[in-house]
This record gives structure tokens, C-alpha cells and sequence, in this order.
């Protein structure tokens, strides 16, 4: 089969490797479509991964083309959706049924075989069903939605609050999706690119809710926009959208903290003294819920998709072939086009 495999930091190499073969509680799918996320970047070019050879991605979906000797035959020809975290099953939060903060997981795509390649080896455990009427394009986004949804969720923002998103990336842009089609009326947004503004529109907020933080200075706007937000999601992962968080959120009002950092996080003791003193509530998430039941954050991303209450694919800014999809990580890596979502599908 044809694969991107990574030999080492900046080393990606389309090459002709062996079709992968099951373990009895495996299956192999036919990948149909594989989204670049925007943590594959720093990991094939910047800090790497955990062994080599490595076939990156952890957003896709296909078809199962064969079994494993103790998978049920009902997976076989089956369309799926993919949770790429593969957790111990026996740590503390696995016993919980938490398994998105598995102290011991594995991963499709960092620490194993991902989804740059047309078939991946997959446990039984992590595979979703798809309705006919759900796209492969839309499934491969099914991992970014169940992220956004995850911090939705966990900081349960109600439709009267004043909502702030800063950063519209994937994650951002999807989790104002999913906020609107909560019926969240009233939310503020942060960005710093054409095709983020486009989108924002295109979900029914006006220009005026939306900042281009490369040209508007982000803290004066929000203080004419609002007196403060209810809930604040930090979608960056920078220090100073950080600091912006705790200035611009109300007494009371709840920051969710949402990006990867990029850098030694620090708070002053002016920030900390606001924190306690507006008494906020400071949540983190991570990942997403997935435990196979129907109030998981997959079962409920697959909810609105399929009953089409919500639109992922708008939000797809380039499409290239597996052999040709480096172009879209140099697109990412060096900023040389605006985009959304990267998104690579086998012919």
C-alpha cells in the first residue's frame, strides 16, 4: 500500500510498505478520507514523535475490509468513524470509563500507525458505525467535533450567556458550530484570517462578533463588545490569550482552557489575584469521551450529523490525493495559503 511514513523530524516520505495485518481483536480499514490536524505539524516537523518508522494521522475513516479472528462479522464491510486514542483499559480513570485521560494509552498516528495510508490496523473497541447519509469527509472530522464538544460540554454554557472563542481553528470554528447549534445566541469571536471571518458569517453571527486580531487590538475590542463573558474559551494556547481570558471574563463567569500550548505557560500575580478575587472557575479538557455508549461525545457528534443539524465540511479549505497530501502540510507548516481544514482522500 501507499503511505506517508515519517523516519524522523522533517524526514516524510510517500513509500510502498506492507498492507498491515489484524490481531485477533483488530480489524483493517480501507481509509477513504484523513484529515491533517494542526498537532501533526509540530510532530513531523518540529519536535517529533515517540518511534520511527511512523505513519502520522489520527482523523479518518473507511471502510473494514477485514477481521480479526475475535472481531464480530457485523464490522465486516462496515462504514466507520475512528477514535484514534487506544486506551490501557485498567488505570484508575479506564475503570471510570474515562478513557480519554488514560494514564497508559496508545494513539493511531503518534504511537502507532495512523491514517496517512490506505489501510490502518484498528481495535474493534474504537470503531463507530456510520449512517449512510454521513460522509467519509465528514466522519475523518469526527475527532476535531467530539474535541470541541468534549470542552462544550464539560463547561455547560447556557444560551443566555455571552460566549468569547479565542482562536478559530478547527477546534474553534467547530465548537462555535456545535455552540450555535446548541442555541448559544450570544457569542464573541477571535481570529486572525479571511477564511475564519467567512466561516463565522456563515454561521449567522454578524460582523461586528467577530475580531481579526491581526489588525484590532483584541483586549479594546472586547471591552466595548461586552462587560465580560460568562464562559471563555482559550483556544490558542498562548500566555497572552491566557492573561485575555482571565481580564475579559466576568465575576463568576467560567475560562476553558482548549489549546495546546506553544510555549512554558506563566501567570502573574495580578492574573492569579483575579482569578480568586472574580472567584472563576479555570477548567482544562482533553480529547474526548468515547466509551461506546449513547451519551458519549462521538454519539453525540454523530447525533447532529446525522439528523444534518450541523455542516463540518464548509469548513474544508483544501482537498488533496494521499500522494499528494505533503502539499497541505506545507500549506499548514509555512503559511503560505489561508485554510481551514486539510483534508486528504484515497482514490
Amino acid at each position: 500500500m501507499k503511505a506517508l511514513v515519517l523516519h524522523n523530524i522533517h524526514d516524510l516520505r510517500l513509500e510502498t510498505v506492507e498492507v498491515p495485518k489484524p490481531n485477533s481483536k483488530e480489524v483493517i480499514i480501507s481509509i477513504k478520507a484523513t484529515g491533517v490536524c494542526g498537532s501533526d505539524i509540530p510532530r513531523i516537523y518540529k519536535t517529533g514523535t515517540y518511534s520511527y518508522p511512523l505513519i502520522p494521522g489520527h482523523e479518518f475513516s473507511g471502510i473494514v475490509t477485514k477481521i480479526g479472528l475475535n472481531v464480530d462479522t457485523k464490522w465486516l464491510g462496515q462504514r466507520v468513524g475512528i477514535f484514534p486514542l487506544i486506551p490501557c483499559k485498567v488505570c484508575a480513570p479506564c475503570k471510570k470509563k474515562q478513557y480519554e485521560m488514560c494514564r497508559s494509552y496508545s494513539y493511531l498516528g503518534s504511537r502507532k500507525n495512523g491514517g496517512f495510508a490506505e489501510y490502518v490496523s484498528v481495535p474493534e473497541d474504537n470503531l463507530l458505525q456510520l449512517p449512510d447519509n454521513v460522509t467519509f469527509e465528514e466522519a475523518a472530522m469526527m475527532e476535531p467535533m467530539a474535541v470541541a464538544v468534549h470542552a462544550m460540554r464539560r463547561i455547560a454554557p447556557s444560551v443566555s450567556d455571552t460566549v468569547v472563542i479565542c482562536g478559530l481553528g478547527t477546534i474553534g470554528l467547530l465548537l462555535l458550530m456545535f455552540l450555535r447549534e446548541a442555541g448559544v445566541q450570544n457569542i464573541l469571536t477571535i481570529g486572525n484570517k479571511d477564511f475564519q471571518k467567512q466561516a463565522v458569517l456563515k454561521m449567522g453571527l454578524s460582523e461586528d462578533s467577530y475580531c481579526n486580531a491581526r489588525v484590532q487590538d483584541a483586549d479594546k475590542w472586547l471591552e466595548e463588545h461586552t462587560e465580560g463573558a460568562d464562559v471563555f474559551f482559550e483556544c490558542v494556547g498562548k500566555n497572552e490569550t491566557l492573561v485575555q481570558a482571565v481580564n475579559h471574563t466576568a465575576p463568576g463567569g467560567k475560562v476553558m482552557l482548549v489549546g495546546n500550548p506553544n510555549s512554558d505557560m506563566h501567570m502573574e500575580k495580578q492574573i492569579y489575584w483575579k482569578v480568586l478575587r472574580n472567584q472563576l472557575t479555570v477548567m482544562g479538557t482533553w480529547n474526548s469521551s468515547f466509551t461506546q455508549e449513547p451519551d458519549d461525545d462521538w454519539h453525540y457528534v454523530l447525533d447532529r450529523l446525522s439528523k444534518r443539524r450541523i455542516a463540518p465540511a464548509e469548513l474544508i479549505s483544501h482537498r488533496f490525493p494521499l500522494e499528494e497530501l505533503e502539499r497541505g502540510l506545507h500549506i499548514m507548516r509555512d503559511k503560505t495559503e489561508d485554510y481551514g481544514k486539510v483534508m486528504g482522500y484515497i482514490n
